[in-house]
């Protein structure tokens, strides 16, 4: 049977509706090739429909049988309910791919009625405005085709990475929860240059113009950051003196005990989560 449906969403979440506009925007679909479906709020399907134009077929079994991709973009939690509604209609020539935390491909494949390829992806926030880090890992029935497409999916909103599974965690420790860190180092940096002196709009511009301005200067060079630090940390200068305090108080080993401790939870809740769901 021909695949009406490049794509079929199984749940409308925020994840959902970012990956379908950078979809739409960078032209890997057309608004008719992808369908939406989720457990309720159709209020929230017509939405989706209104602003990208997509399918949100009444007929949810039939749109799950004829897409070529199916996304699960649902829940942790409400995994275990998407699968038994629609697991055993997947066939083993289409291809799923899991954006939900925590969940393993192995569990995923262990609910389908077929030998489907599944894989994994862990986008972060930032794919709201096509600029996510995202990390795929393949189940044992993906192929390289399989996770060649699934990388043109995302590449749509930001930079893809292929991992191993048994990475996932600790990419969710520091791209998954990444952008908060960033957030938190920007609030203290703006609250730092009001406390200076500075108003709050002056201090938010050149917070935020510094932050853009390192990163391009990253990933243009493509310096080492011990490099590009050494450069502008004169001896005695003004930024060598901030760097010591910020020595002083560890700054660099707490975020790495940040990303540790993160990758570490991720991990307890995959294994609680899987643990509940054997249980139940």
């Amino acid at each position: 049977m021909k695949a009406h449906f490049q794509y079929c969403f199984i749940g409308a979440g925020s994840m959902a509706e970012a990956i379908i506009a950078g979809l739409i925007q960078k032209g890997k679909a057309t608004p008719a090739e992808i369908a939406v479906i989720n457990r309720q709020n159709n209020d929230r399907l017509k939405d989706l429909s209104r602003r990208y134009g997509v399918d949100y077929p009444l007929d949810k079994a039939e749109a799950v049988r004829r897409a070529r991709t199916l996304i699960l973009a649902v829940k942790p939690k409400d995994m275990d309910f998407a699968l038994q509604q629609w697991g055993e209609i997947i066939r083993m020539d289409q291809r799923v791919i899991s954006v939900a935390a925590g969940i393993s491909t192995a569990w995923i494949e262990q609910r389908l009625g077929a030998k489907a390829a599944v894989i994994r992806a862990m986008p972060n926030t930032s794919s709201m405005i096509g600029c996510s880090a995202t990390a795929l890992c393949p189940g044992q029935y993906a192929v390289e085709k399989d996770l060649e497409e699934a990388k043109q999916t995302f590449d749509a909103i930001g930079y893809t990475v292929r991992v191993t599974e048994q990475d996932m965690d600790a990419v969710t420790g520091l791209s998954g929860s990444g952008p908060a860190y960033i957030y938190y180092v920007v609030e203290a940096l703006e609250q730092a240059g009001i406390s200076a002196g500075l108003s709050q709009p002056i201090a938010r511009q050149l917070t935020l113009q510094t932050l853009v301005g390192a990163a391009h200067m990253l990933l243009e060079t493509e310096e080492e950051p011990a490099e590009l630090r050494r450069r502008i940390s004169s001896p005695g200068g003004t930024t060598m003196a901030g760097l010591e305090t910020l020595d002083s108080h560890q700054f660099h080993q707490t975020l790495v005990r940040a990303v540790h401790r993160a990758t570490e939870r991720s991990r307890e809740l995959g294994e609680a989560w899987s643990d509940s769901t054997v249980r139940s």
